[in-house]
């Protein structure tokens, strides 16, 4: 047998053999006998459907337990809405096994989407517009900063009765805040922290009148400036003693 013959005789043997384990892998034959027949969900459930997933992950175990495409499957199933984050396995000899973790919103980020408890942002699914939540707005990048300063100006204020319904960081990393009052306050890109704790000390004086704070501006050195805003009507015992 020539050099030739023994060359073509050792391509067709390997060709043989190599062959059918590719076409296993890539699904093209062997799907029937390995089939992807039960799928195994681990997680806590509240918003994404059972039958969801099961839409989305029927494609890949239709290529069997071979050729599953574990990594795109689990791409898939983040797109979802709910979905934060998903991880995708195979069990011998047919269990396609998926976990699955869902956002759970901590806040609004600015008017179209939601901040999870992990710092992820993802759109508000449809109804839910009206989810009752803090509103936190800047740039994406700022998410930590924003959600830190929230809850550092919660804590400040808590000790006056009052709480922090917003927190925005503008594109020039200025800050401000709404209180749950409504009273506007506008801090400014520097020492956000110590303004608002010098401002905090000194606000109990304020509240004692009867006229609301609309606006405190404490972009200065030394102190602030306040708008007042009007004051409530005079209830029927306050006529009475006037």
């Amino acid at each position: 047998m020539s050099a030739m013959l023994r060359m073509l005789a050792w391509l067709l043997a390997i060709s043989l053999v190599v062959l059918p384990v590719v076409g296993v892998l890539n699904g093209w034959f062997g799907t029937e006998r390995w089939p992807l027949a039960k799928l195994r969900v681990h997680g806590e459930f509240k918003r994404v459907p059972a039958e969801e997933l099961q839409k989305v992950l029927l494609p890949y175990a239709r290529s069997g337990y071979f050729a599953v495409q574990l990594q795109e499957a689990r791409h898939a199933l983040e797109q979802l809405p709910w979905v934060e984050s998903a991880q995708v396995r195979k069990q011998w000899p047919d269990v396609l096994e998926v976990s699955i973790v869902e956002h759970k919103p901590f806040a609004r980020w600015g008017k179209d989407r939601l901040l999870s408890e992990h710092g992820r942002l993802f759109a508000i699914p449809q109804g839910l517009e009206d989810l009752p939540l803090p509103e936190l707005a800047g740039p994406d990048a700022m998410t930590t900063e924003v959600v830190e300063l929230y809850n550092d100006s919660r804590a400040l204020f808590a000790p006056t009765g009052v709480d922090v319904r917003a927190v925005v960081m503008d594109a020039r990393g200025s800050w401000s805040l709404v209180l749950d009052n409504g009273t506007e306050v506008v801090i400014g890109r520097n020492d956000a922290r110590s303004r608002l704790d010098r401002f905090v000390r000194v606000l109990p004086q304020f509240t004692r009148t009867q006229v609301p704070i609309e606006r405190a501006d404490l972009r200065y050195t030394n102190g602030f400036t306040l708008s007042w805003g009007t004051p409530p009507p005079a209830t029927k015992q306050t006529q009475d003693r006037t």
